[in-house]
């Protein structure tokens, strides 16, 4: 691994199901749910559900820019989210589930808008991206250990067999030169 690990910070949906994908990326380093671009200081799991906090579900993904590029981590960011859902992802409602990518840096934040423009100009979505794309500016909490790493420790779960899994393993498929050890 290189010395330099670069930090993309990602919602859409469901922290588990990022999460999920992006621990089976080659390249990635470390994956971490949290919380992000909200007003309340190291919110709560049930305050972050209530929808008043301003935060969205989000993951925070390390990564080896030798081994993976930030383009790379969204084009599958938006493989495996439905970036035209406002404030949702099937089931999941509310602002907390929003689509949304918080930029580290001004190149990130070019990288982002360009990845939208050109998958509008693709049509690859029916629908408008309604993807936010704004600056983190230290605005990120870690969710509680229980979230972390919660798809390899709960398969057999309800949400997990049956939201968490199809997306995993559509990223598996998609993506297969992508994955750790192909």
């Amino acid at each position: 691994m290189s010395q330099a690990v670069e930090t993309a910070t990602l919602g859409g949906g469901c922290f588990w199901c990022l999460e999920a994908v992006f621990l089976d990326v080659d390249g990635v380093v470390a994956v971490e749910s949290g919380y992000a671009g909200g007003h309340v200081d190291q919110p709560s799991y049930e305050q972050v559900c209530d929808g008043n906090t301003g935060h969205a579900e989000v993951v925070k993904v390390q990564f080896d820019p030798s081994k993976i590029g930030y383009r790379d981590i969204l084009d599958i960011f938006f493989a495996i989210h439905d970036p035209t859902q406002l404030n949702r992802q099937g089931n999941d409602v509310g602002t907390q589930y929003r689509s949304v990518i918080f930029t580290h840096s001004e190149a990130q934040r070019e990288t982002a808008l360009q990845a939208i423009r050109e998958l509008a100009a693709e049509g690859v979505y029916d629908g408008q991206i309604v993807t936010q794309v704004l600056p983190l500016e230290g605005n990120y909490w870690p969710a509680e250990a229980y979230h972390q790493n919660y798809f390899a420790q709960h398969p057999e779960q309800g949400y997990c067999a049956f939201v968490v899994a199809p997306k995993v393993a559509k990223f598996r498929q998609k993506f297969a030169h992508r994955m750790r050890g192909a």
